[in-house]
């Protein structure tokens, strides 16, 4: 008895849909990362109570963010001078003074190469005013060869708590 071995027909595989989909899936990936990337701030968090972290003759630049206003401050071997108080409009915080202000500090020789400014905010400030204030401190608008571009202040931004409510008299 002879065995006739059948034959078996080789299926042809369409991959037409599956290329119509890598054509759209993949510039609709490489879009969304490029606009995640944009989206990340990059911050320091207080390192905690580390001897010797930071060394005592650097001159630290803080912003306290309060209801009331801002208060601009910087700290040298644990003494702190207030550089200016701002206080906040009827509508809300001045962020244009704070900017101009920033502006005014960074002309300052002991500040001009600083990169680095803590954020001290008090436990209820809400989330878009912190966001906003990271902007107006990171960046400000400026004109360079009649073009308007962003121009650096202090973008290392670290942030804390404010030491004790302002007491209003």
């Amino acid at each position: 008895m002879r065995r006739h071995k059948k034959l078996k027909e080789e299926a042809e595989l369409n991959v037409t849909s599956f290329m119509n989909l890598m054509i759209v899936l993949v510039p609709v990936l490489l879009l969304n990362m490029v606009f995640s990337q944009l989206a990340v701030l990059d911050l320091r968090l207080p390192a905690g109570d580390q001897p010797g972290a930071v060394a005592p003759e650097d001159v630290t630049l803080e912003v306290t963010i309060r209801k009331s206003g801002f208060t601009v401050a910087r700290t040298y071997q644990e003494q702190t001078e207030v550089l200016a108080t701002l206080p906040a409009k009827p509508d809300g915080l001045d962020y244009a003074a704070l900017s101009t202000t920033l502006q005014d500090v960074k002309k300052n020789p002991v500040f001009a190469d600083k990169k680095d400014i803590t954020l001290l905010a008090e436990p209820e400030t809400d989330y878009q005013t912190l966001v906003t204030v990271m902007d107006t401190v990171r960046i400000y608008p400026a004109v360079v060869a009649a073009s308007l571009v962003d121009a650096l202040l202090f973008p290392d931004i670290s942030l804390g708590e404010a030491d004790a409510p302002e007491v209003t008299p």
